[in-house]
């Protein structure tokens, strides 16, 4: 039986995130939950999210998601999503400086206010949203069937900046380039949504739910 737990800590757009999982036909059972116990016995973990660090952080760690987290990479694919992506680096600049899981080295950084096209000078508006291409910057199983700058969903005003290059394995650009996808060992993680890229996110969250966690 094949089935993920979608963690609720409360922040991030879960009803949408379940149903797109659901409609893949690739998983058994999808669950949507802040329980440890169904969390943990999950085949498969996704971690959403939405809004500002901040929120987020404060209660991942009042529910103690952030324990959770850490035993599930142990031992079991998770995929993070968007603020869920950014969760898992070191340290965000929002706030100040907000501290996050450290699960990869690295910062989530403000794309500003002084944000323009290096082609062609206009300003860029933040957050940025809409469709982007994600170019791959390698191979990996989440790519399977996603042609090479394939277009998906993104609404975020901070990016991440990891500190092994390595970790990269996708970008996109607006303003400078970006990372747009993280992955190491059973943990995969994108900036964008893909509950709200149609086609290609349905493809990426369906190789997801076969995927061993293997790179």
């Amino acid at each position: 039986m094949n089935t993920v737990a979608v963690i609720d800590y409360g922040m991030g757009n879960l009803h949408s995130v379940a149903k797109a999982l659901e409609h893949t036909g690739a998983a058994d059972r999808v669950v949507v939950t802040p329980d440890a116990e169904v969390i943990l016995k999950a085949d498969r973990v996704v971690l959403p999210g939405v809004g500002a660090i901040r929120d987020c952080m404060a209660e991942i760690r009042r529910l103690g998601i952030d324990e959770v987290v850490r035993e599930v990479i142990r031992s079991k694919p998770l995929l993070g999503v968007c603020v869920g992506m950014q969760a898992l680096m070191d340290e965000s600049a929002e706030n100040g400086g907000t501290p996050c899981l450290g699960i990869f080295p690295g910062r989530v950084e403000w794309f500003g206010n002084d944000l323009t096209d290096p082609n062609t000078g206009a300003r860029l508006k933040v957050p940025h949203m809409g469709w982007n291409r994600v170019h791959q910057e390698r191979e990996h199983p989440l790519w399977e069937g996603i042609g090479q700058d394939e277009r998906f969903y993104f609404v975020h005003s901070y990016y991440v900046e990891p500190a092994i290059p390595e970790l990269t394995v996708a970008t996109a650009s607006h303003g400078r380039t970006f990372t747009a996808a993280i992955s190491r060992d059973n943990v995969f993680a994108v900036q964008f949504h893909p509950e709200k890229s149609q086609h290609a996110g349905l493809q990426l969250y369906a190789n997801f739910l076969r995927w061993d966690g293997a790179a």
